[in-house]
């Protein structure tokens, strides 16, 4: 639902690494059918009924400000074992609207400066972190369809929960557009203030700045719908150039260079956290067969950092217990995942 950059690459990936069968249905005229023909498409759809008959997952990939409604429509024509998801920057309000098993939140972090499905790429999604925000509501077996489905697209899918998602994207994601906006319209109007020509500007303004300006249809909806934490992001960046505005007004040079060194430190912990390496060892975890309890391991190891390769369900032939099979990469995370899933009471061995 939504033939564009993000529901276009969906499609190509799905058609080309997976073979699937992959209708969609946009209201914008033409969308549809250029999805057609860009190959992202088998079928373009009249109608969401149409598109989602037969379905074994659906994307919505409509502007955030839509989503909630889109979403109900979605719910309501797709069939009881159809596991739906959405592809939007924030997440509390769509969560908030659907409280239904077969609905998990979904946020992939990849994108382009252009938008449309002319620009739709099979491999937009090659190891990009792909969100989820599965709640107690979620069914397990779909949220495992799910998350194997983003593997097979070649994604890294990795469970949070909505208002951290939110949170966290307001600072890396959001907050960042808010400054590039930002810088841009200083130096323009230094410019018009001075009567000056545009000089030579460097790679830390370019780099700095590349996102300014993004697609308003779609950033306005960002920002609107993630006011709260973005604000709280934006007054704690105040904050903190206010700390050092004053470090430069009293020439305090040790508080000026220690704040630039933390930046360094800071930015290469940042690069390492986003890093994934060494061996992938098996975890198999008793589960006792209760809503939400697939939900509870992956939110408590993706709030952890620790990422899921891949992962299996296998329930018990009275369907009373079952055994969630989860491939941890590197022996680090591996040990964490093991004491994570001990703090929720669960019995786990390594294979």
């Amino acid at each position: 639902m939504g033939v564009g950059l993000i529901g276009g690459s969906i499609g190509l990936a799905a058609r080309q690494r997976i073979s699937a069968h992959v209708s969609g249905f946009d209201l914008a005229p033409g969308a549809s059918q250029s999805g057609l023909e860009h190959g992202a498409l088998d079928v373009a759809c009249a109608s969401l009924v149409e598109a989602l008959e037969g379905a074994q997952a659906a994307f919505i990939a409509t502007p955030v400000g839509t989503l909630s409604q889109v979403l109900s429509e979605v719910l309501e024509a797709a069939g009881p074992e159809c596991v739906v998801s959405d592809v939007g920057s924030t997440k509390r309000g769509v969560v908030a609207a659907a409280d239904d098993p077969r609905f998990v939140g979904g946020h992939p972090l990849a994108g382009a400066e252009t938008a449309g499905v002319a620009y739709a790429r099979a491999d937009l999604f090659d190891g990009a972190t792909w969100y989820l925000t599965p709640t107690h509501a979620t069914t397990g077996v779909l949220y495992e369809r799910l998350h194997r489905l983003l593997r097979d697209l070649g994604a890294r899918p990795a469970a949070l929960d909505a208002e951290t998602h939110d949170r966290l994207l307001a600072s890396v994601s959001h907050l960042p557009h808010v400054l590039a906006n930002v810088l841009v319209a200083q130096a323009a109007r230094a410019l018009d203030r001075d009567g000056e020509r545009l000089p030579a500007t460097g790679p830390s303004f370019r780099d700095a700045t590349r996102v300014a300006g993004a697609s308003t249809a779609i950033w306005s909806d960002i920002y609107a719908s993630n006011a709260e934490a973005l604000v709280t992001t934006i007054d704690d960046a105040v904050r903190r150039l206010q700390t050092v505005r004053a470090a430069l007004v009293e020439g305090d040079r040790e508080v000026i260079e220690a704040w630039n060194d933390d930046a360094r430190e800071d930015r290469r912990r940042l690069l390492e956290a986003d890093l994934a390496g060494g061996p992938v060892h098996e975890l198999r975890a008793s589960v006792p067969n209760r809503p939400g309890v697939v939900a509870d391991v992956a939110l408590a190891l993706g709030g952890a950092g620790v990422n899921i390769l891949d992962m299996a369900l296998h329930p018990a032939p009275d369907q009373s217990t079952g055994v969630i099979a989860l491939w941890i990469a590197g022996d680090e995370r591996a040990r964490q995942a093991e004491a994570l899933l001990a703090a929720l009471d669960l019995p786990v061995a390594r294979v």
